[in-house]
């Protein structure tokens, strides 16, 4: 099984979600990121408007819409620091 990735999703009101994600997906100004445990550090500002995507161990996804911020990879894991995030849309399924 692969490591997993310690993610935080963080906006100015609270904290929106914390656990442990086999990947994390998110869109920056500077393209698509995918992220892995043991990836290199970073920062990059996050798209506006923007969606994270967060595969949990087992293969469930949850997405959130996310305006504005950064993501910040370090050897912890990921913090996304975002103005505003909420869930996003569910998109129609094929599982």
């Amino acid at each position: 099984m692969a490591e997993l990735l310690n993610v935080e999703i963080v906006a100015v009101e609270a904290k929106v979600w914390s656990g442990q994600a086999e990947m994390l997906i998110a869109r920056t100004t500077e393209g698509e990121l995918g992220i892995l445990h043991g990836h290199a550090p970073l920062l990059g500002e996050l798209a506006e408007p923007g969606e994270v995507r967060i595969k949990k161990p087992g293969g469930e996804e949850i997405a959130y819409t996310v305006n504005g911020g950064f993501l910040s990879v370090t050897t912890e894991g990921v913090t996304v620091l975002a103005e505003t995030a909420s869930p996003a849309t569910p998109a129609a399924s094929s599982h």
